[in-house]
């Protein structure tokens, strides 16, 4: 029983030392990024179908 406790403890230690914030916040700057990419080649592919629709 002392072992599963002190495991116990162990693990809520480690969670609790890590900069969950710096990771989450890291987390959005990167999805950030990745749906700016998105919108980006959504509004590039949009032109471009506008593009080929006039040209003729």
């Amino acid at each position: 029983m002392q072992n599963k406790i002190t495991r116990m403890l162990m693990v809520f230690v480690i969670l609790f030392s890590f900069t969950s914030c710096e990771l989450v916040g890291d987390i959005f700057q990167a999805g950030v990024g990745v749906g700016i990419f998105i919108v980006v080649l959504i509004i590039a592919i949009v032109i471009w179908i506008f593009a080929r629709f006039f040209r003729k």
